[in-house]
C-alpha cells in the first residue's frame, strides 16, 4: 500500500488562473487520499459513513471526487482515519482553488457587464483616422462654429488667433463679411486640427444646426457627423484644398 499522496497544491504546477479541470482533478486527488487513509486504518466505507453520520454512497462519491463534502466532514474524517491534520490541510487547498475559480467567474461577469454598458468608441473615417473634419474655405459661419465648439468668448478666440476682437466679430455678424485671410485660415485649420475629439464633434454638430445656413447640409458617412458644403471628412482634404 502506497503512502498518502501529496496535497492538491503540491501535486501539480498550477498556472496564474484556475480552471474547472484543475479543481476537478484536485477533488479526485483529495478523494484518493481519503480512500488510502481509510484503507490504512482498516475501516470500510460503510463504517466510516456511520462514524461521520453520512451515507455510504456519500463517502464513496467523495473518494472518487464526484461529491464535494464540507469542511466539517473532513475534520471528522481526518480524526477517524488518523490523518493527523493531513486530510484537513489537503481539503483547505482544494477549497482555496474552488474560491479562486468562483472569484474568477465573478470578475469575468463584471467585465462583461462593464463592457456592455461602456460608451461606444468614436466612429472612424474610411481611411482609418478618427480625426474628424477639415474646412475647405473658412467663412464667418465656420469660424463662429469653431469658437463656440472651443467654448471661447470673442476676445479669447481673437487672442487665440492673434487678431482683433472686432475682426472676429466682423466675420461672424456682418451680412457680407470679408473672409479670413489665407494666413488666418491656416491658423484656423491648425486650431481645428489640434482640438480634442469632443470639440471636433461639437464643431460638426453646431454647423449642422446653424439655422441661417443656406448651403445644403450633408453627412460624413464615415463619421456620422453633419457638415456643410465647406466642411468635408479629413480623408477628402486634398480635393478640398484644391477647391479653395
Amino acid at each position: 500500500m502506497s503512502g498518502p499522496r501529496r496535497g492538491p497544491g503540491e501535486a501539480s504546477n498550477l498556472g496564474p488562473r484556475v480552471t474547472p479541470g484543475q479543481v476537478a482533478e484536485a477533488r479526485k486527488d483529495l478523494g484518493r487520499q481519503l480512500a488510502e487513509r481509510r484503507d490504512m486504518a482498516r475501516i470500510t466505507q460503510r463504517e466510516l459513513a456511520r462514524r461521520l453520520s453520512y451515507s455510504r454512497s456519500t463517502v464513496a462519491n467523495v473518494e472518487i471526487g464526484r461529491h464535494c463534502a464540507p469542511r466539517k466532514f473532513w475534520q471528522r474524517a481526518d480524526r477517524e482515519v488518523g490523518a493527523t491534520g493531513g486530510l484537513l490541510a489537503a481539503f483547505e487547498q482544494v477549497d482555496a482553488l474552488v474560491q479562486a475559480l468562483q472569484t474568477q467567474a465573478t470578475q469575468a461577469r463584471e467585465r462583461q457587464r462593464a463592457a456592455k454598458y461602456a460608451p461606444a468608441a468614436p466612429p472612424v473615417s474610411a481611411n482609418g483616422c478618427g480625426c474628424g473634419l477639415v474646412v475647405g474655405r473658412w467663412t464667418g459661419r465656420e469660424t463662429r462654429a469653431l469658437r463656440e465648439a472651443l467654448r471661447m468668448s470673442l476676445r479669447i478666440f481673437a487672442e487665440h488667433l492673434g487678431v482683433r476682437t472686432s475682426t472676429v466679430s466682423g466675420w461672424e455678424h456682418q451680412r457680407r463679411p470679408a473672409p479670413p485671410s489665407l494666413a488666418t485660415q491656416a491658423m484656423l485649420d491648425q486650431a481645428l486640427k489640434s482640438a480634442d475629439p469632443d470639440t471636433k464633434t461639437r464643431f460638426g454638430l453646431i454647423l449642422a444646426s446653424t439655422a441661417d445656413c443656406t448651403c445644403s447640409v450633408g453627412t460624413d458617412n464615415a463619421s456620422g457627423v453633419a457638415y456643410g458644403s465647406t466642411v468635408t471628412p479629413l480623408h477628402g482634404r486634398e480635393r478640398t484644398r484644391a477647391a479653395s
